[in-house]
């Protein structure tokens, strides 16, 4: 009897002992297959979390004999990358649109009127007065003329007769060319006389306005939309993020916007309704100049601000990509410039001396040879010094072009040092009428990530959306497998600039991590970064390519916490 009371005592002290020489984990994830995306891509069975960080990987035995903790998650061998980043989208403008005419997929003109209709008595939106006094404008995005068997814009006369008395806006799926009703068009100011310094207001035979409009032309329409209210702007963000972390997106990168809309989102982080980690790129605009330039950078842990967003040219799909030699199917239209060489020379130098990264929309080979040139040149123009620009220079500004969809084989060199924030689905999209715009010679150089990412030795993947769906997986079967959701054209597209999955997975967290300068906290499941992590029902780096579409996300955490769960 003793000795067995001894014994129970003597196994309890070992016991507790043991226990209490394990250290505390708020989350112990284990049984799992962790992609690290560490340096060497390491592949883990467990993990342990404490206070939203990371404290280790490791293989089941050392994490479960290391650490106790207050939840332990068994995965079943499920999949685990780092959260997905985004690393450009427009996601408050996502958001807005949810509440918008969603025209996207729309085959006709016919079928973008209907749209437009059902629209109306679906949400009881009859033209009226809004509480301000002002007309409340109909709006809609996601038309695209070259996927109708009429491939040409359509006009407003059908719209005027509709609603002659109240403004109706609706945008080309780039964003780069709207059609404008007259009612709009007389709120803005133009007409038949107006001149547009990069962009332009399209005309019919006779010389009248058809209502297209084609870049700086839209703003011009747009800037007289009243400025939605705050409680607009919450209902928006969260509508995305709910969509977003879905999808498994823990960071997206804004790529857009005004200080008051960067104020919204920084208001939500810190109520802590909006989980999702925002990477804000300014927008290049006056009112954002004054503040930020002198305050400087701003960052919190789910918010960062230190780039300006700048426009080089348009879309191509609407021919306002500013190209080197003409359009193929336009043989006296090269596109054009949105601003001056002067005005992007003078942004470059004042980025570079207020410590600021500059981010320039570059679709075009003509606009990319411009904007890349004025990088390399921006530190030596900055302080009048001579010599030779270094690549570590570059390295350290991490200025980033934005698409480079274009490029002339000539240039690919100039992005030592500059990262190229790219979007593999464009390439799928834009595939069906690409050749026709560039020509076949000219289209070699188009959506090429291999040569991009052999030049400038990391690139940062994103969708661009709503331009393209919302969905990480697109994104990475384009890279990939270059196919659309159809799984066409059946050998990929351009094959020789697919990307490996690694390299692909890399451009999706890591790569873009950095691009954000953001490596050091997210990106990879590391110890002592963030716990953003994504479970998933399928393993990306071994499944077959029929299986990508599919993937579906199990549970998403952002800073250790589940933000969503099938």
């Amino acid at each position: 009897m003793i000795k067995n009371l001894f014994l129970l005592i003597l196994s309890s002290y070992f016991l507790y002992s043991c226990t209490s020489q394990k250290k505390e984990a708020d989350l112990i994830i284990h049984n799992a297959v962790i992609y690290t995306v560490d340096s060497s891509f390491s592949v883990k069975q467990a993990m342990a979390i404490k206070d939203g960080k990371i404290i280790e990987t490791g293989s089941n035995e050392q994490i479960l004999n290391s650490y106790s903790a207050k939840e332990t998650n068994d995965v079943a061998g499920k999949t685990i990358f780092p959260g997905f980043i985004d690393a450009h989208c427009h996601f408050l403008n996502y958001g807005l649109g949810l509440q918008k005419v969603d025209l996207v997929g729309t085959r006709s003109f016919g079928e973008v009127v209907q749209s437009v209709k059902d629209f109306m008595v679906k949400t009881d939106k009859t033209p009226r007065p809004s509480t301000n006094g002002q007309v409340e404008w109909i709006e809609g995005r996601g038309w695209d003329q070259n996927d109708w068997e009429v491939k040409e814009y359509p006009t407003k006369e059908k719209f005027d007769s509709l609603f002659p008395n109240t403004p109706l806006i609706l945008k080309r799926i780039d964003g780069h060319a709207a059609l404008a009703n007259s009612a709009a068009l007389k709120i803005a100011g133009l007409d038949n006389n107006t001149k547009i310094n990069g962009g332009e207001l399209i005309k019919d035979a006779k010389g009248n306005l058809t209502g297209i409009l084609i870049d700086n032309a839209v703003d011009l329409v747009t800037s007289k939309i009243p400025i939605p209210t705050n409680e607009k702007y919450f209902n928006a963000l969260l509508a995305a993020q709910e969509n977003c972390i879905a999808m498994g997106l823990t960071t997206v990168d804004d790529a857009g916007l005004m200080k008051f809309e960067i104020d919204a989102i920084d208001e939500l982080h810190k109520a802590g309704k909006l989980k999702m980690r925002v990477y804000a790129m300014l927008s290049d605009s006056a009112p954002n100049y004054k503040y930020y330039l002198e305050k400087g950078p701003y960052k919190t842990e789910r918010l960062n601000v230190c780039s300006f967003k700048f426009y080089a040219d348009g879309a191509l799909g609407s021919r306002g990509a500013c190209l080197l030699s003409a359009y193929e199917d336009k043989k006296v239209w090269k596109g054009f410039l949105l601003n001056t060489q002067k005005h992007f020379e003078e942004g470059a130098k004042l980025m570079y001396q207020k410590g600021f990264q500059m981010n320039t929309h570059c679709i075009g080979d003509s606009a990319s040879r411009l904007i890349l040139y004025i990088y390399n040149l921006a530190p030596k123009v900055a302080f009048d010094n001579s010599g030779t620009i270094q690549k570590q220079v570059m390295e350290e500004m991490r200025w980033r072009i934005e698409h480079s969809q274009v490029t002339n084989i000539n240039d690919f060199k100039l992005y030592k040092g500059v990262i190229p924030s790219i979007q593999p689905t464009h390439a799928t999209s834009d595939m069906y009428w690409a050749g026709e715009r560039l020509g076949k010679e000219r289209e070699k150089g188009a959506y090429a990530y291999k040569d991009l990412l052999k030049a400038a030795g990391l690139v940062a993947l994103g969708t661009d959306f709503p331009v393209e769906d919302i969905s990480p997986f697109k994104t990475f079967y384009a890279a990939v497998f270059r196919k659309d959701g159809k799984g066409f054209p059946k050998g990929g597209y351009q094959m020789e600039n697919a990307l490996t999955r690694e390299e692909t997975i890399k451009g999706m967290t890591i790569w873009a991590a950095y691009s954000n300068f953001e490596e050091k906290e997210k990106g990879s499941l590391e110890k002592g970064k963030f716990a953003d992590f994504i479970i998933l029902d399928t393993d990306l780096m071994k499944c077959n390519e029929d299986q990508v579409l599919q993937t579906q996300v199990l549970k998403t955490y952002i800073n250790g916490e589940v933000v969503f769960k099938r």
